[in-house]
């Protein structure tokens, strides 16, 4: 035992015996200055004399990663009976700071502020609790309770899943201050909100309990107001996640929705709701939709799998400590199957759609060379160095890989499942036991671990299951999952147009469809004015030594454009001539030649005539579809 392990006994034993209360946290988060990028919070913690160790949040669930803006937390001041108390900031945990309460202090009262400059602007603002919590350090965060209160400029709208106790109308918003029912910091870290002055809620489901809402609130008034055949598709999407998952673990669920090109994009889960965000017109019509048509689907599943069921060792009682990341190929990766297949039953996409998604993701992961010596699992430990990275040669580095080769996996699973009972059972029967342990809860966490995984799959059909994963996930796999793309019945092919779905998302000029995909021929990606984001390790323009930065100023003796480059493919194909580029790397220019000949090629799915087609087995509703206004999707 070091010597800074044994002076720190005593104040964590402190610590704990202080607060060993039952007289709630009071804070009151304002976001009135939300405009001015600024949040303030007033918090009154019961505490008695002695040294005093608070904290705020490191580890922030869903983040996978310590995101704690501890860096961004500002204007801290304490005081006990009216007058200012010092404090000091711990040496080691900087989010620490501890504070001496003199004699007869029964109340320490906390302000401080929080720089914030990413979702919010000048009519709307989002709080992710982080920002301005303040607790008891070295205390489990679900045994210390704390009551909430919102402040918000005059008009504003709130949406949350905290229980109002003042009779908050969110038909009638007025702004100001709402109070809601005690909590416990863990909930509480868990229930975000959003505020906006063009604010609706709108109930779904009705006849589901518990309730559902989706609250929006967005930049421009007319955004807000979603369009019935997108309500109608939410609809759906509850009572498909009934039949999926045959439970819920909620006492009410709210989807957080922001329409905003200034505040920036989020899908971040919760437990009783999730914090989604996406631009402007993100959702005005199906055709913007498609781009974004999983990520409600994908953060409601959450819900179940990742907050509810959550894998053993991601799951700390303290927000100070790490969480391993090694079954995120689970929790995000599950996630992300179910997502897409949920989001095409709901009709948030069309089947056609959800088939040439899959086709663009299995391709990507297929041409990752970074797979030739990283594991999936060894993404999903180092989830926490590898979110965030720069793109420049991110598919030899790997990242985020657990969400889109866990879908593979587990399609290759469900697929797998319904091969082995001629289709009588299939990956639902597995989330019936695995999601839906201890029926119908409320905001709950219950954790599993690998042999659970296998014991619950051989549930369902006899297998085996714990060669299965340690095959595609713990080995070093040259080549992507595609078994249960041709095991549903398709395969993947290449093909010299992108598919109907990859020409919309690009159309509509959203946050996953900018750039040249130039990726499965000459194996760059490069932006509209030219700038190289990546290049594939391994293909011809990394053979042409081509780098990430450098900016391609002429093909073939014309200044760069979309359409000069995709010609110049098109012309050398099946001949010898090779592709001649200039390019400016930092202050220098220079030359490159491609030597490509096989044309123009882009990702979709066949289908294989004679086979089970159980991807459109999978992706069939399995509740009856709710009637809605006619809509462009493609069948």
């Amino acid at each position: 035992m070091t010597i800074r392990s044994i002076a720190v006994l005593p104040l964590a034993f402190l610590a704990t015996t202080v607060f060993a209360q039952k007289t709630p946290i009071e804070i009151t988060a304002d976001l009135s200055d939300a405009p001015r990028k600024v949040y303030h919070a007033e918090i009154d913690i019961p505490v008695t004399a002695g040294v005093v160790s608070l904290t705020t949040p490191k580890w922030i669930p869903g983040n996978h990663r310590p995101t704690g803006p501890a860096d961004e937390i500002t204007g801290v001041v304490f005081t006990g009976n009216g007058k200012t108390l010092n404090w000091r900031r711990d040496d080691q945990d900087l989010y620490q700071f501890h504070v001496t309460v003199p004699s007869g202090v029964t109340t320490l009262h906390a302000h401080l502020d929080c720089i914030v400059t990413a979702r919010v602007s000048q009519k709307l603002a989002v709080l992710e609790w982080e920002k301005l919590l303040l607790y008891p350090a070295n205390t489990p965060v679900k045994e210390i309770p704390i009551q909430p209160s919102v402040k918000v400029p005059a008009g504003w709208g709130i949406g949350t899943a905290l229980t109002p106790t003042d009779g908050y109308d969110p038909q009638h918003p007025k702004g100001g201050t709402t109070h809601y029912a005690a909590t416990t910091v863990e909930q509480l870290e868990d229930s975000p909100v959003i505020a906006g002055q063009y604010f609706h809620e709108f109930a779904l489901a009705p006849e589901v309990s518990p309730r559902h809402y989706i609250d929006v609130v967005s930049d421009s008034p007319e955004d807000s107001n979603l369009r019935p055949a997108l309500l109608a598709e939410l609809n759906s999407l509850v009572r498909e996640t009934g039949a999926a998952y045959n439970s819920r673990h909620y006492n009410v669920y709210h989807f957080l929705l922001t329409l905003s090109d200034v505040a920036g994009g989020e899908g971040l889960e919760h437990g009783q709701s999730s914090d989604n965000g996406v631009g402007e017109k993100g959702f005005a019509d199906d055709n913007h939709q498609l781009a974004e048509s999983d990520l409600l689907a994908h953060e409601f599943t959450h819900s179940w799998n990742g907050k509810y069921r959550r894998p053993y060792n991601l799951y700390q009682d303290d927000f100070a400590k790490m969480q391993q990341g090694s079954l995120l190929w689970v929790y995000e990766g599950m996630t992300q199957y179910l997502g897409n297949v949920l989001a095409a039953r709901s009709g948030l996409k069309s089947q056609a759609q959800y088939r040439d998604i899959l086709a663009m993701s299995a391709a990507n992961l297929d041409n990752k060379p970074g797979r030739d010596w990283r594991s999936t699992e060894d993404t999903a430990i180092a989830a926490s160095i590898l979110r965030g990275g720069n793109p420049a040669w991110s598919n030899w580095r790997r990242g985020q890989d657990y969400y889109q080769e866990g879908e593979l996996f587990w399609l290759d699973a469900d697929t797998l499942i319904r091969k082995e009972t001629d289709n009588k059972k299939c990956l639902t029967d597995f989330l019936h036991i695995f999601l839906a342990k201890g029926g119908n809860t409320g905001p709950l966490i219950v954790t599993y671990n690998r042999d659970e995984l296998i014991a619950d799959l051989n549930q369902v059909v006899k297998y085996d299951w714990a060669t299965f994963i340690h095959e595609r996930i713990d080995n070093i796999n040259p080549r992507a999952d595609l078994d249960g793309i041709e095991r549903g019945g398709y395969k993947l092919v290449y093909t010299d147009k992108p598919n109907a779905s990859e020409r919309t998302i690009a159309s509509t000029g959203g946050r996953r469809g900018g750039g040249v995909n130039l990726w499965y021929s000459i194996g760059l990606r490069v932006s509209g004015e030219g700038v190289i984001s990546d290049v594939r390790w391994g293909s011809p323009a990394d053979k042409a030594n081509l780098a990430p930065g450098s900016k391609i100023l002429a093909v073939n003796g014309n200044v760069f454009s979309s359409d000069a480059i995709h010609s110049a493919i098109q012309d050398v194909k099946g001949k010898t001539e090779p592709i001649h580029l200039i390019l400016q790397s930092d202050t220098f220019v220079s030359t490159a030649d491609l030597n490509y000949h096989d044309g123009e090629r882009y990702p979709a799915l066949q289908r294989v005539e004679g086979t089970p087609a159980y991807l459109d087995d999978i992706t069939n509703p399995l509740t009856p579809p709710e009637k809605a206004p006619a809509t462009s999707k493609q069948e």
